[in-house]
């Protein structure tokens, strides 16, 4: 696009701030269509503070609404040729290219920030949490398979079975070949003595 969009801020030049009243602005698009850059220009006068006046109120950041406004009428110039006048008026149609476009940046600047807050949050708190998770676990175990060690012989296999193979107590007692009531007591005794080994409160 050829015809300049230097204007940037309300009355910082006439392209933000001088409406042209009376101007045919259906006639002025139909202009644009055909490639004509001064009817644009002429356009871009007509319209442009309202733009900018509309995409502020959605984006709030001026630097941004500016952006966002020569973004929409650059748009209304490359598909002037779209607009129909039997379905709006000029004006409406292209505040709602300027409204969509607004809309557009709040979204993507939003979805940005969610997306680098998440991802800051999950690595903070993922490296945190997998290296105290595996100190933990790396000590838990160390200190379990030290506590292991203290129980007899047939308690160890009973625990072991019970707690870290995951099976029931009719299916320890199956297993080693014994009364459930022994498995079921050979799993409490070496429980009670984990648990003073360990430390663990009842």
């Amino acid at each position: 696009m050829m015809v300049s969009m230097a204007a940037t801020s309300p009355g910082s030049g006439p392209a933000w701030g001088s409406a042209a009243t009376g101007t045919d602005l259906a006639a002025l698009l139909k202009a644009c269509a055909l490639g004509d850059e001064a009817a644009f220009a002429r356009l871009y006068d007509a319209v442009s503070s309202r733009v900018y006046g509309l995409v502020l109120r959605v984006v709030r950041d001026p630097a941004q609404s500016e952006e966002v406004a020569q973004e929409a009428l650059l748009d209304v110039w490359r598909t002037s040729a779209r607009f129909d006048p039997d379905r709006g008026s000029p004006v409406s149609w292209i505040l709602t290219i300027a409204h969509r476009k607004a809309v557009d940046r709040v979204r993507s600047a939003q979805a940005s920030t969610d997306r680098e807050d998440t991802y800051g949050s999950r690595n903070q708190e993922r490296a945190f949490d997998q290296t105290a998770e595996a100190v933990e676990r790396s000590l838990d175990a160390q200190r379990v398979r030290a506590a292991l060690d203290t129980l007899t012989e047939t308690q160890r296999g009973a625990v072991e079975l019970a707690y870290l193979g995951g099976y029931t107590h009719t299916e320890v007692a199956a297993l080693l070949g014994v009364p459930l009531g022994t498995a079921k007591t050979r799993i409490r005794d070496g429980l009670i003595r984990l648990r003073d080994t360990l430390g663990v409160q009842s």
